[in-house]
């Protein structure tokens, strides 16, 4: 309940909880799409994109399901499903429109301070999993947006794509692998600062920094009363709203059952933490140019498929492996040992205790994770790296992510590897919940939230707005062909992704 304490009260259309992409992609949509439109923005840290925003707490990777395996699962009859990589990969260009129309309108001075082009690989062993690579190749490229790929088992043309990762590995040990150009480094921090710089300038637009949401209240003309905690001066404050978006990461669950709407009933959340393996030595960096994928170990969430990756972070580069996943009951890497615990409620404890029955399996790789040792940390490393040293190699802490629980009418209660966004039935708040594949497909999950919140969204000012900033809106990249091919061809040539770019980038 608000208290009647609060001080003063401010009165914005919109209120965006977070400082990260979610809320800086939202934000600069809808300031585009009606320039009179006030938002204020609440992070509770004392700097914007402190959490999975962070370079350091993201895989960096601009996923569009190019090498990610967890994307394109193996059914029980052998085939592999490739429509959830068909919808991120159409997702993710989709985000790259809405990105140079950024470089396009002067927002973003530079695409090169965010973006680069990198080959994205998967790489595998064993024959089974050969075979599972060679059927993903064969599905994926039937589609138009993997046009493109390639695929070899032969072990020195795998050589010439990813040496370091051929070094030293058993001659007679089968390997296959998948290679796309078009694949990106995105630094997804410095892309959603940029976005904040612009927000900031724009007349009507507040940014609280260190600033925490602490309670809500649905007033009976279907506004909400908003009580913000100044975490400086322990002051609160009254915000008076039409709207609410939540997207605070692993912050949102708590804030979302604070809400009270009867569509977030029964959601909740279970935490994973992550590491890095950093390398120390540049000669190593040096050798390696991609972001190579394989496959998860059984029971691993997504955030913990492991991956070998050329980074560019704040304009140096860098050569991350991992992440290591671990268990904590933070939601939030900057959050409290309490928030799981406190997050237990009457309406999802039975979808929570059912879905945890349901996930041994990831419950024992956790614990098994949490375990390791440096040594045990350096065998996965050799996987990738048959030659690794143990003294190239530091460890980082990565980011949290909270995975959704949600109710099952059969089971009782399942968990998601993906995003869910809830809404309120009359679109006065929205909440993003969950990880992967995140701020990758921010642009399509905020275009969604706008068309279901704002009847706005219908108008014709809107709509032609809309093909403005996404010349693509209201098309589908994944089933025009020609479409995505010319949308491809425009965001490369804007966001200077081209082979000739990523020589210059890259070359030692």
């Amino acid at each position: 309940m608000i208290t009647k304490n609060s001080s003063k009260t401010i009165s914005p259309d919109i209120v965006l909880i977070g400082a990260g992409i979610m809320s800086a992609t939202l934000g600069v949509l809808l300031k585009k799409l009606s320039p009179s439109i006030t938002i204020s923005i609440f992070e509770r840290l004392d700097r914007v994109t402190a959490e999975s925003s962070d370079p350091w707490n993201n895989a960096g990777t601009g996923h569009s399901a190019f090498c990610e395996l967890n994307y394109t699962p193996q059914l029980e009859d052998g085939s592999v499903d490739t429509k959830k990589a068909i919808k991120i990969a159409e997702s993710f260009e989709v985000s790259k429109e809405f990105w140079s129309y950024l470089v396009e309108t002067g927002i973003i001075d530079s695409p090169d301070a965010f973006i680069h082009n990198i080959p994205h690989l998967s790489f595998v062993w064993g024959n089974d999993n050969v075979e599972y690579l060679r059927k993903r190749y064969d599905g994926l490229t039937k589609h138009h947006l993997f046009k493109g790929m390639e695929y070899t088992e032969d072990k020195s043309e795998i050589n010439s794509w990813i040496p370091l990762v051929m070094e030293g590995r058993d001659p007679e040990e089968k390997v296959a692998a998948t290679k796309m150009d078009l694949g990106t480094d995105v630094n997804f921090g410095t892309l959603t600062k940029f976005m904040f710089e612009y927000l900031e300038k724009q007349e009507g637009v507040n940014l609280y920094l260190n600033h925490e949401v602490d309670d809500f209240e649905k007033k009976k003309d279907g506004s909400w009363i908003i009580e913000v905690k100044d975490r400086a001066t322990r002051k609160t404050s009254k915000v008076q709203t039409k709207f609410v978006f939540i997207g605070a990461g692993g912050g949102s669950l708590p804030l979302l059952e604070k809400s009270n709407i009867p569509e977030g009933k029964g959601f909740g959340g279970f935490p994973v933490s992550g590491q890095w393996l950093v390398c120390n030595n540049q000669e190593v960096i040096e050798k390696h140019q991609a972001k190579v994928y394989g496959k998860a170990s059984v029971g691993s969430p997504p955030m913990s498929v492991p991956h070998l990756d050329t980074r560019m972070i704040d304009g140096k580069k860098a050569l991350l492996f991992g992440p290591y996943a671990g268990f904590s009951t933070k939601f939030l890497k900057n959050g409290s040992f309490l928030d799981l615990p406190l997050s237990i409620k009457l309406d999802n404890i039975r979808p929570m205790l059912a879905a945890g029955i349901h996930n041994i399996p990831l419950t024992k790789y956790l614990i098994d994770q949490v375990r390791q040792s440096p040594q045990d940390r350096l065998e996965a490393l050799k996987d990738y790296l048959p030659e690794a040293k143990l003294e190239d190699w530091d460890l980082e802490m990565a980011g949290q992510r909270v995975q959704v629980i949600k109710k099952d009418k059969k089971v009782g209660g399942v968990l998601e590897f993906g995003t869910e966004m809830v809404t309120a039935a009359d679109g006065s708040l929205a909440a993003l919940l969950g990880a992967s594949p995140g701020a990758s497909t921010a642009v399509s999950i905020m275009l969604e939230l706008i068309q279901k919140c704002f009847k706005e969204a219908k108008s014709e000012d809107w709509q032609a707005e809309f093909k403005k900033i996404i010349p693509s809106f209201g098309k589908s990249l994944a089933k025009d062909a020609e479409l995505a091919a010319k949308t491809r061809a425009w965001t490369t040539e804007v966001l200077e992704l081209g082979a000739s770019h990523y020589s210059e980038e890259f070359s030692a």
